[in-house]
């Protein structure tokens, strides 16, 4: 009889198949390829930090927010839309205590004196000038923030009559009249050319006080009309 050979093993099959595929050898050997990903993180934009307040947008801020703090404490509160020139005279005089003043009253002997040689009981105020700017920060604020012009309690007539009241009683309590300043305007001046090349100019030397703009603009027209009639006679003595 023939020997029977034993039935080969799987595990050792496998096993050999195995080892093989680790050695890398002959041509059933696998290549694994790895892909390496690079990730990129996506571009930030960066903005550029908004420019810093002037004085006066930083000074109008904290009066807005003093203003809207002081209806939220009024009593009974107040909304803004309810607020009333009323209001705004009452909140110029809650101000009137962190004043610094001095504002002598009708029976101080300091009365009208612009510099007391001595210090007295009376009270201390806001400065006049400081209210009237205080207002003119507000009312521009009101604005800002979605108020209409028509309905703008800092700009209210009562308003501007107890500003002018505060103007005059500081300035007799003082002894500083408060004058409003006079604008500089360019001089009016018209040249005109000749054959013989004359420039004729004529300043306006109106001697009127401070009025408003309208002044202002008839007094700017009469002078422009005056330098026209002295450049119109200029050029006719030239031409004869």
């Amino acid at each position: 009889m023939e020997p029977t050979s034993a039935p080969p093993d799987p595990t050792t099959a496998k096993g050999g198949e195995r080892e093989g595929e680790r050695g890398g050898g002959g041509g059933g050997s696998s290549s694994t390829t790895t892909t390496s990903y690079q990730h990129h993180a996506p571009a930030t934009t960066t903005t550029p930090p908004p420019p810093p307040l002037s004085r006066y947008e930083s000074q109008k801020r904290r009066d807005w927010n003093t203003f809207l703090q002081y209806l939220k404490n009024h009593k009974p509160p107040l909304t803004l839309g309810r607020c009333s020139g009323a209001h705004v005279i009452e909140f110029l005089k809650y101000l009137d205590q962190f004043g610094k003043t001095k504002v002598h009253a009708t029976g101080c002997p300091y009365f009208g004196h612009p510099s007391p040689p001595a210090p007295c009981a009376c009270p201390l105020r806001q400065a006049w000038g400081s209210l009237d700017a205080l207002i003119g920060r507000l009312r521009a604020a009101y604005e800002e923030n979605g108020g209409r012009p028509e309905s703008n309690p800092f700009g209210a007539r009562a308003v501007r009559i107890y500003l002018r009241e505060v103007r005059e009683g500081q300035a007799k309590a003082r002894g500083i009249p408060y004058e409003k300043k006079k604008r500089k305007r360019p001089s009016a001046a018209a040249s005109g050319s000749t054959s013989s090349g004359v420039n004729v100019s004529v300043a306006d030397t109106d001697g009127g006080g401070g009025g408003g703009d309208s002044g202002s603009s008839s007094r700017v027209a009469s002078g422009s009309g005056r330098t026209t009639n002295v450049v119109t006679s200029a050029v006719a003595s030239t031409t004869v």
